[in-house]
């Protein structure tokens, strides 16, 4: 398998989306994608429920985790936090807009300090043996020509960095919610591109609005990497065929129906065992047969039952039944 900084495809970190359930649920899927947990600031990692917040399941490797924060002695200690706990890389967001997150001066701020992010790599790089890398925005506000991202990237690769996933929207830190800073600003991956033409001993990741297999592989003609973010959620079958065409593995594609029942076991521990409300687990299932017949009857049984308390392995199966089988789509 690549080393982690050979790894083309990453699934982006999102909030109330990438938990362990998720991703277990997407490594039956791909078994090479990097994968990615939720942003957890450090406050979190260092006083809450450890076990809880960072546990994940060995077969998820090679797996991140992105940490939110701002103050370099927190980060380190944090960034150690999860080296303990296994993790192959961690990741510092520069990159969510969000209100909440600035106001803990952290997240896509964090670019017009570009000398803080350098300290807090630092910090971080110097505390663990595994990769420090960071997550940011193409510009945040003013700050967003292409001299104002080069001198960012410098600045923080010099402190050990060699890792940039860059975000190819700017972000505005008013007038736009988080959810119209995936949106709203136009995407400029050629900018990302010239930074990996102009820096080309650093490995550079792009983001955004990617979608398909084709549109991966002519990022790929031009950087290191893509991260998939919002499309991962809203249609997971696509990573069927990642396996097979970035990493050369030609393992026999599941059918849509084959990687549910290799999620039954896991499903049974996690609820009969471990008490997990099924919902929290399935949800991350409805758009697996996003366009096929039966997908509608599939999600409805799932959203009106799996809540219940008695709900399930038994109610996943009756989903299921109400899916034709088919053969893999995928050529």
């Amino acid at each position: 398998m690549p080393g982690i900084f050979e790894h083309p495809i990453s699934i982006a970190p999102m909030m109330k989306r990438t938990d362990r359930h998720f991703r277990y649920f997407m490594r039956t899927i791909s078994k090479h994608t990097l994968l990615y947990t939720e942003m957890l600031n450090t406050g979190a990692v260092i006083h809450g429920n450890r076990e809880r917040l960072l546990s994940f399941d060995e077969s998820e490797h090679p797996i991140a985790i992105q940490l939110g924060g701002c103050e370099p002695e927190k980060l380190a200690e944090s960034a150690r936090i999860a080296q303990d706990f296994g993790y192959d890389e961690v990741n510092l967001n520069v990159g969510c807009p969000s209100d909440r997150v600035q106001n803990a001066r952290f997240g896509a701020c964090l670019m017009k300090t570009p000398d803080l992010v350098a300290r807090c790599v630092e910090a971080m790089a110097e505390a663990v043996d595994i990769e420090v890398t960071v997550k940011h925005r193409i510009g945040v506000d003013d700050l967003d020509s292409y001299d104002d991202m080069l001198r960012f990237v410098d600045i923080v690769a010099d402190a050990g960095c060699r890792r940039f996933t860059v975000h190819a929207r700017k972000a505005w830190l008013q007038g736009l919610s988080p959810k119209e800073n995936r949106n709203v600003p136009p995407l400029r991956h050629p900018e990302v591109y010239r930074l990996k033409e102009e820096r080309p001993h650093l490995i550079i990741e792009t983001n955004g609005g990617i979608d398909s297999i084709d549109e991966t592989k002519n990022h790929l003609q031009q950087v290191d990497a893509v991260m998939i973010g919002r499309a991962a959620y809203d249609d997971p079958y696509l990573f069927a065929e990642i396996d097979r065409h970035f990493y050369g593995d030609d393992h026999p594609i599941p059918t849509r129906h084959e990687i549910v029942r290799k999620n039954f076991d896991y499903i049974r521990y996690w609820n009969e065992e471990r008490g997990e409300k099924l919902s929290y687990i399935t949800r991350h299932y409805f758009q697996l047969f996003r366009g096929q017949t039966g997908a509608r009857s599939f999600r409805r049984h799932l959203s009106e039952n799996a809540w219940r308390p008695k709900a399930n392995l038994d109610t996943v199966k009756e989903a299921l039944a109400l899916v034709p089988e088919q053969e893999s789509s995928v050529a």
